[in-house]
């Protein structure tokens, strides 16, 4: 029963990976229906859940460390290679902070942590030299201009290319961003500033955690929905 049910879980990684590839890469997403890409711009808008979508193949950076998983190291090294030919991190294009963090930023440093890994095995990956990892400190930088208020906690969305709080950036006007997208970036922020030794990355990221910790409820310890990131008023408790 096990080993069908991880054939199973194989065969579905297979099936979605293999026709992304085909059919959507270099776009961000696939349409199912259509078997053709999801490119920000080209398609009708779908509200929020496009500000994932930066134009940097969001699929495949999201795929790195499920390759490795999956014993797929012959794919990780192609897509690996992919992505250093092909993604573009200075979009002028207006993305999720978080979504960003924990996928694109999260992916890269997911996948840099795999490819030495392999490379000390002496068997694949052996032409890497930290590649992704720069990729992910030239991204790290372009996410820290969003920290840039009051209370340290995060603008919701940035401009890939020109940043916040300027007219052609079409965003900085946000006032309020919810917990999970204000207190969550530390895993990777810290994680990035311990490959780095850039500290301001962790650093940004813990005075956001450390401020939305000051604002919990004294009595349960939990904190509410959505703050204000310039007053850390609670705008929705629960």
């Amino acid at each position: 029963e096990k080993q069908k049910l991880g054939n199973q879980v194989l065969e579905m990684f297979d099936h979605a990976y293999g026709n992304y590839m085909e059919h959507a890469y270099p776009a961000d997403e696939l349409m199912p229906l259509t078997c053709r890409g999801r490119v920000r711009g080209q398609e009708p808008s779908r509200g929020d859940v496009d500000d994932a979508l930066g134009k940097f193949s969001l699929t495949l950076i999201d795929s790195l460390d499920t390759l490795v998983v999956l014993n797929k190291t012959k794919e990780f090294e192609d897509a690996v290679r992919k992505v250093l030919r092909d993604v573009n991190l200075d979009n002028d294009v207006v993305v999720s902070v978080f979504e960003t963090n924990i996928r694109v930023l999260g992916g890269l440093l997911g996948g840099h942590s795999l490819a030495i890994m392999l490379k000390e095995k002496g068997e694949y990956m052996q032409w890497y030299n930290d590649e992704l990892l720069q990729m992910a400190k030239q991204l790290g930088y372009k996410l820290l201009p969003a920290f840039n208020t009051t209370s340290g906690l995060p603008y919701p969305r940035i401009n890939l290319k020109i940043g916040i709080r300027k007219p052609e950036a079409r965003t900085g006007t946000e006032t309020d961003t919810c917990t999970a997208c204000a207190g969550t970036l530390i895993l990777e922020f810290a994680a990035l500033s311990r490959f780095t030794g850039a500290t301001i990355f962790e650093e940004y990221a813990r005075k956001a955690l450390d401020f939305l910790w000051e604002k919990r409820q004294r009595s349960s310890n939990l904190v509410g929905v959505t703050i204000n990131i310039h007053t850390g008023d609670w705008v929705r408790k629960a």
